[in-house]
């Protein structure tokens, strides 16, 4: 089973035959009736949620699709419901086009909640006469994705790890002192500024420091 580029894995499913609805009593008489009936059985046991069916158009003007669901996600019984009634695929029947276009059905487009299917029936129709054979080709059935939960600002929190540690500040002077510095050395600047003084700042040693106090302008 093969994944497509944005992701998605369709259904693996057993598409069978096409079987063609035929008219008239005698072998003499039969025609074919324009109908076509398409079956696709879904993995035994298992229901799944529909999210989109997707096919390559041979012929078909119209289509039908028809759900086998269950009546809860498990066991239960079944029932036949349609989800899609003639879907036009051709504009005109006797002409050739959206004769071979891809096409795409979407569980919104559906009459009824594409859940718990245990099979599709696909119902092809070609009222034309110029068209001898029409089905479908290359039809995949992708399953519904269930949105990720929304996580509740509780689980956010419980998310985030918590450290209570003090920073090793050893060997680092204290940061009280210099943030003292720092800001006696910005006022100085800017008594500095404001005088436009030219005299040059003494330096003053005292036990072995150098104290901002003890400078003075001149």
């Amino acid at each position: 089973m093969s994944k497509f580029s944005d992701g998605r894995q369709p259904i693996s499913c057993t598409v069978k035959a096409p079987v063609y609805l035929q008219i008239g009593e005698s072998r003499a008489e039969t025609a074919q009736s324009g109908v076509c009936v398409v079956d696709v059985a879904l993995p035994f046991g298992k229901a799944v949620s529909i999210e989109e069916i997707t096919f390559k158009n041979y012929y078909t003007a119209y289509i039908t699709v028809r759900l086998l669901r269950r009546t809860s996600a498990r066991d239960g019984p079944t029932k036949w419901c349609t989800a899609l009634r003639d879907l036009l695929l051709m504009d005109n029947p006797h002409t050739e086009r959206g004769s071979q276009d891809y096409y795409s059905i979407h569980r919104d487009q559906m009459l009824v909640e594409a859940d718990h299917v245990v099979s599709v029936r696909l119902i092809l129709k070609q009222p034309s006469s110029a068209w001898l054979a029409f089905s479908l080709e290359e039809i995949k059935i992708f399953p519904r994705m269930e949105p990720e939960p929304e996580k509740e600002v509780s689980d956010w929190l419980s998310d985030l790890i918590l450290v209570d540690q003090h920073p090793d500040v050893e060997g680092l002077p204290d940061p009280q002192t210099v943030s003292s510095s720092i800001q006696q050395m910005w006022a100085l600047t800017e008594v500095m500024q404001t005088n436009q003084t030219t005299a040059s700042i003494g330096r003053f040693d005292v036990d072995g420091c150098y104290d901002i106090d003890l400078l003075s302008l001149t």
